[in-house]
């Protein structure tokens, strides 16, 4: 369920290929994600799930399961 959300995020705001998306996917190499989308995903996720993500929680974010984890473990 997370993932899907946080998927759907990345769809929205982002605009990162559904395709390419994938729990081992890697945010900078397989989707081209830089920094400044990374700070434009974290918002988009803390509105989507109610939650605050810190600068270090966002610096160790390297694949989407690592955003999914980040988020899973805010709502747990």
């Amino acid at each position: 369920m997370t993932f899907e959300k946080v998927k759907e995020a990345m769809i929205e705001t982002l605009r990162v290929d559904e395709e390419k998306i994938a729990l081992e996917a890697t945010l900078a190499d397989d989707l081209g994600i830089d920094s400044l989308d990374a700070v434009e995903l974290a918002m988009a996720l803390e509105e989507e799930f109610g939650i605050k993500l810190s600068d270090d929680e966002l610096q160790a974010m390297k694949t989407v399961k690592d955003i999914v984890d980040g988020v899973d473990k805010h709502l747990a």
